[in-house]
């Protein structure tokens, strides 16, 4: 149970933000004894793998900031956070941590299962992320950009390392991620029936 709550944190912080759980996973794993990835995943700890991830995770932690550029961000990133998701997910459930010493061998027998878990889990919170930026934007001309990418940012840590230190705080992170689908749905169709009021059809 552990490890799927761990994969699935690490998952859903991919979906916030594609390279912080990477990069939390390879640092811990290379610098600390708080995880042992598995073989197939040691890469990421590679000292060049781990320059790469960082160097990605500055230029989109700076382009998610930018009214306008923060949509194209998440129009490229509709690819690379789920895939980045299926990784995380995948190495996390495989990987000894400070919670997890004894972790089992689920999914075992389809190596793809846990990609695909881990792709869908991070493609749901990257549509939700990337559906709120427009609304946020136009609501406050903007300025809401960048204090809602910090947001979005810290959220991605914080599951990051919960997932690894602390895997039952995952729940209480996928509550939170939930009511916000909600209320972002609701603000979109708010929106709409506002615009709807505004402008609306042509009697026939």
């Amino acid at each position: 149970m552990l490890e799927l709550l761990t994969g699935t944190g690490l998952a859903l912080a991919a979906g916030l933000n594609a390279w912080i759980p990477l990069v939390i996973l390879g640092a811990l794993d290379r610098f600390t004894g708080l995880v042992e990835l598995p073989a197939a995943w040691a890469w990421l700890a590679n000292e060049w793998v781990l320059l790469i991830l960082v160097v990605l995770l500055v230029v989109e932690f700076v382009a998610d900031k930018i009214p306008g550029l923060d949509s194209v961000n998440d129009l490229v990133q509709t690819v690379v956070r789920p895939t980045a998701g299926g990784l995380a997910f995948s190495s996390g459930i495989g990987s000894e941590t400070v919670a997890v010493t004894d972790p089992e061998t689920f999914f075992a027998s389809s190596q793809w299962v846990p990609i695909a878990v881990g792709v869908g889990l991070a493609l749901l919170v990257h549509l939700a992320k990337a559906a709120a930026r427009p609304v946020i934007n136009t609501a406050t001309a903007g300025v809401g950009a960048p204090i809602a990418s910090a947001v979005e940012d810290a959220g991605s840590f914080t599951l990051a390392f919960a997932a690894i230190l602390a895997p039952v705080l995952v729940i209480l992170g996928i509550v939170l991620l939930a009511i916000a689908l909600i209320l972002v749905v609701r603000r979109r169709r708010r929106t709409r029936r506002a615009r709807s009021a505004e402008h609306p059809l042509p009697a026939p």
